[in-house]
């Protein structure tokens, strides 16, 4: 089979590799649609285990089914989550499921930039969803994202009438201005050093954009009658976004960390100030089984638009093509890969 092969951001080669062989308990899934995700592209990430096929934002239809195999069948279209976590340890018993170990090492093989996955017997087991009628293969890819965006505010704990400032508006900062309007926020702003992504945002549900470079907390209380922001949400890895966020968030309010910056980097934080006031920091990695099943019943129910934030779809042989216009952060949304064309 075909698979797109990650060396880094600027080289990435079609090669050939052999179907995967399932065994009992397992899948074979045909991949029919493939995101690329703003984490595929951290190449400080990605690069200590190069060469390797990635894509975890992935539907398609099972081809073959292992011997035990009950609950699914050849034919059905599915999503299939990458990490699941086994649902008994200390950190999952205490909802904290994106800490269970057993989460941060399970994975399908190769990857989604290839024709064919094969699902392993725990995934399958915790990870498979069925795709509702109402879904498209492609509209399916945004699941796993939009499922992180759901936890992350559900974290953070967003209350309909909040002011939201989200900061970074690539495709984890448009889908969360999108979940922040189907909420209920009261007034969100979000910011960008791009013009075609600030127009976006607002596109998306953003009540007011702003450029990242500008005095953000300041036009804050010039537009929010003297206030900060209630949720103030990270989206971007570049340090200076995280200190402006500290600046910008009202007292009783959250600043979340949904990007993460380079290993190594520290921020300084006003621990007598937030004392003070209130404020809470908070990260958010990943997504809970739950938060998969709401993110498909909002994109089956149209709540979150997802199918319109697709700027770019490409065959596998353009993974590459793909790769280069999510790292370079240009005039580019969502970018999907068709390993099948």
């Amino acid at each position: 089979m075909r698979v797109a092969m990650y060396y880094n951001n600027r080289d990435v080669r079609l090669e050939e590799m052999p179907t995967p062989k399932i065994g009992p308990g397992e899948l074979l899934v045909k991949v029919l649609a493939s995101g690329i995700c703003g984490s595929d592209v951290m190449e400080w990430y990605r690069i200590k285990k190069a060469p390797l096929v990635l894509g975890h934002e992935i539907t398609g239809e099972i081809v073959e089914v292992g011997e035990d195999v009950d609950r699914y069948k050849i034919g059905q279209r599915v999503f299939v989550s990458h990490h699941v976590p086994c649902n008994t340890c200390y950190y999952c018993l205490n909802g904290n499921h994106t800490a269970c170990e057993t989460l941060h090492a399970t994975n399908f093989y190769p990857g989604g930039f290839a024709e064919y996955i094969r699902v392993p017997q725990l995934n399958v087991d915790r990870g498979v969803f069925l795709l509702p009628d109402e879904v498209s293969f492609e509209e399916g890819t945004f699941i796993e994202p939009l499922a992180c965006v759901i936890r992350g505010q559900r974290l953070a704990g967003l209350k309909p009438g909040q002011t939201v400032l989200i900061i970074g508006s690539g495709i984890s900062g448009i889908l969360h201005v999108a979940l922040a309007r189907a909420l209920g926020a009261g007034r969100i702003i979000a910011t960008d050093v791009n013009e075609y992504r600030m127009k976006l945002a607002q596109n998306f549900g953003a009540d007011i954009v702003m450029h990242a470079k500008e005095d953000v907390p300041a036009g804050l209380r010039q537009i929010n009658k003297n206030r900060l922001a209630d949720l103030v949400i990270v989206c971007t890895g570049a340090l200076p976004a995280f200190t402006q966020a500290l600046q910008s968030v009202e007292s009783g309010g959250t600043v979340l960390f949904f990007a993460p910056t380079e290993p190594g980097v520290n921020l300084p934080v006003p621990i007598n100030d937030f004392w003070r006031k209130s404020v809470t920091l908070m990260p958010s990695y990943g997504a809970a089984p739950l938060d998969i099943t709401v993110a498909i019943d909002l994109i089956r129910a149209s709540r979150v638009p997802v199918q319109d934030m697709i700027t770019h779809r490409l065959g596998l042989a353009e993974t590459g093509k793909g790769f280069l216009l999510v790292a370079g952060a240009g005039d580019s949304l969502k970018v999907i890969i068709e390993p099948q064309r």
